[in-house]
């Protein structure tokens, strides 16, 4: 596939989530609510894998698998978040805070905020685009990234429902999930979820560009950790449960899962 084809579909890929994101964002200025941006965000993502799906010409084989696995991946992400934050009808506390602090440009601010989300939907999706582009033969690095994609998605399924039941149990409101994956993580969620975005860019690599694929785990790496993943989630985490996340924050690791640490405990008087 030529250059001039890829940037077809990408633009392609652009119209469909920025029309997504468009519509949602209307809808958000008369409900007051952002939080299903992050479901939009999610599912756009499985849309474009099917879209380079259909319109690649790459090798049929691998461009299902590509469709049926991120698709998989980010609808059951899309699924869990709009379970999770977008039917409470309160929105969600990062946005919120985000409201607050814009005022009266906090319309103006959101449709570039939800344009931007649409946008990185595209770019994160340039592995979708380069594998279904590749006439090559499934190979090792294919069924490599079958078994590191399986890897992720047990992972992020298994941190999602221990700590949906976690949150389901009222003797927990304002405590800290200490079990199963979060004992070892605090955002063990992302974690897994990276792994996702490193299989995608195995699939990749199949194409003459392939090593470009490797930009979206890098630039999500950045994302997880510095931008709009660990500091906002761990800044209302404080907000809401104080002493309780510190002490966690001072014991467990915050990306990969590891051996917890020990207490720090308070002298002696």
């Amino acid at each position: 596939m030529s250059l001039g084809q890829v940037l077809e579909l990408s633009g392609l890929g652009w119209a469909l989530a920025a029309g997504v994101m468009l519509v949602l964002w209307g809808i958000q200025l008369r409900t007051k609510d952002a939080t299903e941006v992050d479901v939009a965000w999610a599912a756009n993502l499985g849309a474009l894998a099917v879209l380079y799906s259909v319109l690649g010409s790459g090798n049929p084989a691998r461009r299902v698998l590509v469709a049926v696995l991120v698709a998989l991946a980010t609808w059951r992400l899309a699924l869990h978040l709009y379970l999770d934050r977008g039917r409470k009808g309160v929105e969600d506390g990062r946005y919120a805070a985000l409201r607050a602090k814009w005022g009266a440009a906090a319309p103006r601010n959101f449709f570039w905020f939800f344009q931007a989300q649409a946008l990185l939907d595209v770019v994160l999706a340039l592995p979708f685009l380069l594998a279904c582009t590749s006439q090559a033969e499934l190979g090792t690095l294919d069924y490599a990234a079958v078994s590191l994609f399986a890897v992720g998605v047990v992972g992020e399924s298994v941190a999602d429902r221990q700590l949906a039941r976690f949150r389901r149990d009222p003797a927990n409101r304002g405590r800290t999930c200490r079990v199963g994956l979060w004992r070892t993580s605090r955002h063990p969620n992302y974690f897994f979820q990276w792994l996702l975005w490193c299989a995608y860019a195995l699939f990749a690599f199949a194409a003459p560009w392939g090593w470009i694929g490797l930009g979206s785990p890098l630039l999500m790496l950045v994302l997880i950790l510095f931008v709009t993943g660990i500091p906002p989630t761990e800044e209302q985490a404080l907000r809401s449960r104080g002493d309780d996340y510190r002490e966690y924050q001072r014991t467990t690791s915050a990306f990969v899962p590891w051996f917890p640490r020990a207490a720090v405990r308070a002298p002696a008087r």
